[in-house]
């Protein structure tokens, strides 16, 4: 009944994603041996911050774990028609990414869209379908206004009828409660005859008893990390929960010699990235207000250090509600979560609120991140776009193909699909990287053709 994240959703909300493959392949024949239903170990942010920070193939990545995982499925996140970007990408774009997702090792695919747009999640369920992986349809938790119990359901329920195997809830910023837990739980159980997972975060110090309230109601599935990579802005630990659950339905006893040589081993891993490390020693109530999300909230304690600016975040953590209120109350996970905390840096640093709009917001109010879930602030709707209506249609709709202008643009530095997608994902951030690994594999050609007498060997 756990799904284990220590490999994705973990460290990239304790570490800042900086955990590297290396990192990950002494722990995965013992991890694979703890009856996990799933392990997340792919999409998020580590798509990005290999390539752009490690300098590491994602795509490797994912093989090599894959290799190692005999017995548990291999699962990643993706952002719907933003994939692991930050902008929408063309149709023929999520085709290709999916299928070679799958190809390359990943068993099942959890799909979610900030706005809970349901025609932002269409395509990418139908291509997840069509290539065989297990498809997890997941609800962006948040708390507003129009955000009822009703209002999840029923967006559960274009989720199923669009073919989803599984639901998950997915409360990124931790703000559920045990009774909203165990209430939606307990609707979706009732509605719905697919299983149910649920995901949160132990930033607001409610994670564990989230848990038992949804164990309670009859959940299937539990999102947990191993302790060290376990608590703060991370997931609940797996060990107690483990533990507890045993009280509630069977569970399969799993050898604790893995769990003390697992625990030991991600303690040395966290401890190699502390420069990186939140170091949350204790809830922060403050999120409950905020609703910033475990990963938003690690980049903007490192943004704001880097700018030596730190203590501006309180005022930060203030403003970003009034914002997220601003553009309808959308969900706070990737893409809307960095347009929201940027635009909100910038209205405390500049001393005056939306003196400087980002591109993003800008966007965001035309309606190209999908429709927002509550309207808009009319008199911020009317600064940014004057006269301009936002689009009704579906974003992707007008975005014309993007494989083959990428593939002439980027040339022989692709050398296969899997490099093609890095630089259409990540633009000139991943033309650097495919150059550089160009570059090194001549040098390594060089190097042959010298040591064999100046020709190529054969």
């Amino acid at each position: 009944m756990f799904v284990d994240t220590t490999l994705r959703d973990a460290h990239q909300s304790l570490i800042a994603t900086r955990m590297r493959t290396i990192d990950m392949l002494p722990a995965l024949n013992y991890m694979d041996e703890l009856n996990f239903e799933a392990m997340e170990v792919w999409g998020g942010a580590t798509f990005d911050v290999c390539v752009r920070f490690l300098k590491e193939d994602p795509w490797e990545r994912i093989r090599l774990i894959k290799k190692n995982l005999k017995k548990t499925k291999t699962q990643m996140l993706l952002r719907g028609q933003n994939l692991v970007g930050y902008r929408h990408y063309a149709d023929d774009v999520v085709e290709l990414f999916i299928k070679k997702a799958i190809e390359n090792g990943v068993d099942k695919i959890r799909i979610f869209d900030a706005l809970n747009d349901i025609r932002n999640l269409e395509k990418s369920i139908e291509v997840a379908l069509k290539n065989g992986a297990h498809v997890q349809g997941a609800i962006s938790y948040t708390i507003s206004p129009v955000h009822t119990l009703d209002y999840y359901v029923q967006f559960a329920r274009q989720l199923v009828e669009r073919g989803v195997h599984s639901l998950c809830i997915k409360d990124m910023a931790g703000l559920l409660t045990p009774k909203k837990s165990f209430e939606l739980v307990r609707q979706l159980k009732k509605n719905f005859n697919i299983p149910v997972e649920i995901h949160t975060h132990c930033t607001s110090g409610l994670g564990s008893m989230n848990y038992i309230a949804a164990i309670d109601a009859g959940v299937d599935f539990v999102d947990t990390a191993l302790s060290p990579l376990a608590l703060g802005t991370s997931q609940p630990p797996f060990e107690s929960l483990y533990y507890s659950a045993k009280e509630y339905r069977k569970i399969d006893e799993i050898d604790l010699t893995k769990i003390e040589f697992l625990v030991e081993h991600f303690k040395k891993v966290r401890e190699k990235y502390k420069e990186y490390d939140v170091l949350m020693t204790s809830i922060d109530y403050r999120i409950l207000v905020s609703q910033v999300p475990g990963g938003m909230y690690s980049n903007l304690v490192k943004q704001l250090s880097e700018q030596k600016m730190l203590n501006k975040l309180p005022e930060v953590l203030k403003e970003i509600p009034k914002v997220r209120k601003d553009l309808g109350y959308p969900p706070l996970v990737t893409p809307t979560s960095q347009i929201v905390g940027v635009q909100a840096v910038l209205n405390v640093l500049t001393g005056e609120r939306y003196s400087k709009v980002t591109n993003e917001v800008k966007n965001y109010l035309k309606g190209m991140y999908g429709k927002p879930p509550a309207p808009v602030n009319k008199e911020l709707l009317e600064k940014v776009l004057g006269n301009e209506k936002p689009i009704e249609c579906r974003p992707a709709d007008l975005i014309e193909p993007e494989i083959e202008n990428a593939r002439k643009s980027i040339g022989i530095l692709a050398s296969n699909d899997e490099e093609l997608l890095i630089f259409i994902l990540l633009g000139e951030i991943g033309r650097r990287y495919l150059k550089e690994k160009y570059e090194e594999k001549l040098l390594i050609d060089m190097d042959l053709a010298e040591e064999f007498g100046g020709g190529y060997p054969i």
